[in-house]
């Protein structure tokens, strides 16, 4: 139970504090704000981040609250490959309305620079579990290549989707990135089904 509860409490310091990055900007958002929004404390806030910086690589963390989010409402009806393109509609959608361009810019560049963890990597996120499971569904009914690994369709999705959202970031999102990957996404995953 402790464990589920400390899991909540940094959630809510992470929801809170993108809400407030997006409406306010993420210089203008103060830790103390932060703490008030969260209905946590600064204690609280201490125990999980050493600082308002150390929250640029948590938006992983908000991705992957929405990934389980979608594991609740996708249809289970869809083909493997129709569930890769809902839950990269869904989840650039929620990037295109509550992520700036330039906190997600922000997460790229701290991603390249970190000596710590780069959590957009890390295969044991809630994102890599299910990519891995629809994967491993694709496989098992013939949908995607023989000679390409559960790992190697993993790893081609996620890097394909991270060069989407990276595209769009140098882009100045002067485009919909949800449009976008609309049109190139099933022709991306076109070259790794059979």
């Amino acid at each position: 139970m402790k464990k589920k509860n400390s899991r909540n409490t940094k959630g809510r310091i992470v929801s809170a504090a993108w809400q407030l990055f997006y409406r306010q900007g993420y210089d203008d958002t103060t830790i103390e704000e932060i703490v008030e929004a969260s209905g946590t404390s600064k204690g609280s806030f201490y125990h999980y981040f050493d600082g308002k910086d150390a929250l640029l690589s948590s938006l992983s963390y908000l991705f992957d609250e929405k990934y389980e989010e979608l594991m609740e409402t996708m249809d289970p009806a869809l083909s493997p490959v129709e569930k890769l393109i809902f839950l990269n509609q869904e989840l650039f959608l929620m990037i295109e309305n509550t992520v700036s361009i330039e906190l997600l810019c922000q997460l790229f560049s701290s991603q390249l620079i970190t000596k710590g963890e780069r959590h957009l990597l890390d295969t044991g996120r809630t994102y890599y579990k299910l990519l891995r499971q629809i994967t491993i569904e694709g496989k098992e009914q013939g949908a995607f290549r023989e000679e390409l690994s559960v790992g190697d369709i993993t790893r081609a999705y996620a890097m394909f989707e991270r060069g989407l959202m990276y595209d769009w970031c140098i882009g100045g999102g002067n485009y919909s990135l949800c449009q976008y990957a609309g049109t190139m996404m099933p022709l991306f995953l076109k070259g790794l089904c059979k």
